[in-house]
């Protein structure tokens, strides 16, 4: 494995996390309405194509885990994921331009 100079590993790790937050809010974009989100019944597994399920999922439920004391159901922790997979990605595209 050849190592890229003048990058920091950490650097690498963030930038590897942006793209995958990238990935899955084009894929939530391309295959999700957002009334059916807001609604609470969306069926994320059936709505995202097999080829784009695992970074999706990754992503959306790393966002959407519960911490200690909450009792909210997946599926509203997963509305809020979505919310906040929308501000990274916001930010990243901010920071980006920035440089």
């Amino acid at each position: 494995m050849r190592a890229v100079t003048g990058r920091e590993p950490a650097a690498l790790a963030m930038r590897i996390g942006v793209v995958a937050a990238e990935a899955a809010l084009a894929t939530f974009a391309r295959n999700l309405d957002l009334d059916e989100v807001e609604s609470g019944e969306v069926d994320f597994r059936g709505a995202i194509g097999p080829a784009e399920w695992p970074v999706f999922s990754l992503v959306i439920d790393t966002l959407a885990e519960a911490g200690p004391g909450d009792d909210r159901p997946l599926d509203e922790r997963r509305v809020d994921a979505l919310n906040d997979l929308a501000r990274i990605c916001m930010a990243a595209k901010g920071r980006a331009g920035a440089a």
